[in-house]
């Protein structure tokens, strides 16, 4: 089968949607499938065409980092995508921005249509009057419909009555997510808290900075490693310096996505401070790397983490985030929450997984038949 996938951001970007995109389209090439991408020149160094493990990449004109500049990278994708179209047995957006270019193309060469939502940015803008309407039509527009949570499904349907969105989460690579020696070894892993967040306000870094002099309180050899970059770096670091927590807080900057597995393994938990979520990728990962998480009780988080595997905690809530990570540290069975946590993604999140769903949908829509349901799959129905 030949795919078409569109997706704004794609590695060397770092991010859940540009891992989720490259391990999905990596899935897809081990099957025996031909997969090509059209995404953006987001960064000035990536080249315009290239082959990445078997993906063929196409990057287009990208302006700026912001609602106007996904729209005016979509019209650019446009002839790119039309061109590629012709190819494709089936064409797959990946959020909302790349629907248009898309639907467009699938329009014009009669090639089936799939969508998947994904992002905070889709769920902040459905809540808004006048976005609704135009969200309702991108919704509406595909032959189906996929949604990283189950809270962006719901919201989905809401836009398009009488649309159908399924809830399907992301997936994680089980065998490059794993326990592996840490990456810092000069580091003591025992007391490390891996945050693995860029650094942008609806990621909550703010509360985790603020949680550890009360973390440190409880557990004095606590450290928090920070893995992102993003325009609150600078913030807080100053923050930091306020709170006095500076030598126990490391800033470790953006990361090449292969090195998270041993990054993660740095950390003998994983902290989401998210103040928004959709499913989280990065939490996924942590877990499948059997490292217990302390998340935040927003979006799709409560869909993957519970006591078992980790802790909830409210959101913007340095106090309440200090306590959950606390009680996890000092936890006497914490190895044995973290297998727990890698034997839940194993069962129900790994890439190979959602590869299989994928691959159902598209051979039901290119075939003309009705998808079936994930139930039916289950059961090996036809």
């Amino acid at each position: 089968m030949n795919i078409l996938l569109h997706c704004v951001y794609y590695p060397p970007e770092v991010g859940g949607l540009e891992s989720h995109v490259h391990q999905l389209a990596r899935g897809l090439v081990a099957r025996g499938h031909m997969v090509r991408v059209v995404t953006s020149r987001s960064l000035p160094g990536a080249a315009r065409e290239e082959v990445m493990e078997g993906v063929q990449v196409a990057r287009t004109w990208f302006p700026m980092r912001n609602p106007p500049g996904w729209v005016l990278h979509s019209l650019g994708s446009l002839g790119l995508t039309r061109k590629w179209a012709r190819w494709a047995d089936v064409i797959h957006a990946q959020a909302f921005a790349s629907i248009p270019p898309c639907g467009v193309a699938a329009k014009a060469s009669g090639r089936p249509f799939v969508a998947t939502l994904h992002t905070s940015h889709f769920l902040v803008r459905a809540t808004r009057p006048h976005w609704r309407p135009l969200l309702g039509r991108l919704v509406a527009w595909p032959d189906h419909v996929l949604a990283a949570s189950s809270e962006i499904a719901r919201v989905g349907e809401d836009l398009a009555p009488g649309h159908r969105v399924e809830a399907l989460t992301n997936g994680v690579d089980t065998e490059r997510f794993r326990p592996v020696p840490p990456l810092l070894k000069e580091d003591e892993v025992k007391g490390s808290i891996l945050l693995p967040r860029r650094l942008f306000k609806k990621n909550g870094v703010e509360f985790a900075v603020r949680a550890m002099p009360r973390i440190l309180e409880s557990v004095p050899h606590a450290r928090l490693l920070v893995v992102g970059e993003g325009p609150e770096r600078l913030r807080m670091e100053s923050l930091a310096q306020e709170l006095q927590v500076t030598e126990r807080i490391r800033f470790l900057g953006s990361r090449p996505h292969e090195e998270m597995p041993g990054l993660l393994c740095s950390g003998e938990i994983a902290l989401l401070p998210s103040l928004m979520e959709a499913t989280s990728v990065a939490a996924l990962e942590a877990m499948a790397c059997e490292r217990p998480v302390v998340a935040t009780r927003v979006g799709g988080l409560p869909e993957i983490v519970d006591e078992s595997v980790g802790t909830l905690v409210p959101p913007g809530d340095p106090e309440g985030l200090a306590r959950g990570v606390v009680e996890l540290l000092q936890r006497p069975d914490l190895a044995q929450v973290g297998k727990r946590a890698r034997e839940r993604v194993v069962r129900h999140w790994s890439n190979d997984r959602l590869v299989e769903r994928h691959l159902a949908v598209y051979q039901a829509l290119v075939e003309g038949r009705r998808v079936p349901e994930p139930e039916e799959m289950e059961m090996g129905a036809p």
